[in-house]
């Protein structure tokens, strides 16, 4: 009968080379934990910071409630010379400073850059005046609730006027066209048309 002998310091070598190897997967595993816990709360603060411009851009719109244009006696009896659009926040939207609102006024003659007459901008076209209409705690000109309504006022160029203030855009004739694009300071636009009647005989202001 053949007896096998056996090593114990061999199989203490054996187990210690495995635990060895145990150990090292444990930290490789722990190390990769840590990398992808870091990435995903990365990528979590980027979502939410996307998330957030993104809902900025899609709520912080300034809504357009009325746009009316009034016959002026420099542009004539059949031009419109001025333009006043009625504004107020849209729902859910934060206050919006229509001094850091800026205007794309395109119509047949040209396209326009028009800022808020308390803005220095000298390489806008034009400017537009801030008018409350109904400002209960004297914002203006930050509409900060829903029930403000402020006045955006345009004064347009005639062919016979030169002055600075009347800068930008020329006078609206009968049946005339205009888009305005009207951004506020978070990106968001808000895009308005102004279509002038075919005929002005007879009134002095009408609806856009």
């Amino acid at each position: 009968m053949i007896e096998q002998l056996t090593n114990d310091d061999d199989r203490g070598q054996v187990g210690i080379g495995t635990l060895i190897v145990f150990i090292a997967m444990v930290l490789v595993a722990a190390i990769a934990a840590g990398v992808l816990i870091n990435t995903a709360g990365f990528l979590q603060s980027s979502a939410e910071q996307t998330g957030q411009e993104s809902q900025e851009q899609v709520t912080n719109r300034l809504q357009i409630l009325s746009s009316t244009g009034e016959k002026t006696g420099v542009s004539g009896d059949g031009a419109i010379g001025n333009v006043s659009l009625t504004t107020t926040k849209a729902p859910g939207a934060d206050d919006i400073d229509l001094d850091e609102v800026t205007v794309q006024w395109v119509d047949e003659t040209g396209t326009y850059n028009i800022v808020s007459d308390a803005t220095n901008n000298a390489n806008a076209d034009g400017v537009f005046h801030v008018q409350p209409f109904k400002d209960n705690d004297d914002s203006s000109p930050v509409i900060n609730s829903p029930d403000d309504r402020i006045n955006m006022k345009f004064a347009l160029s005639s062919s016979d006027v030169a002055s600075e203030d009347l800068a930008g855009p020329n006078a609206l004739d009968e049946g005339a066209t205009a888009t305005l694009r009207i951004t506020t300071s978070s990106g968001t636009a808000t895009t308005e048309r102004l279509v002038v009647p075919e005929s002005l005989s007879g009134t002095t202001a009408v609806n856009l």
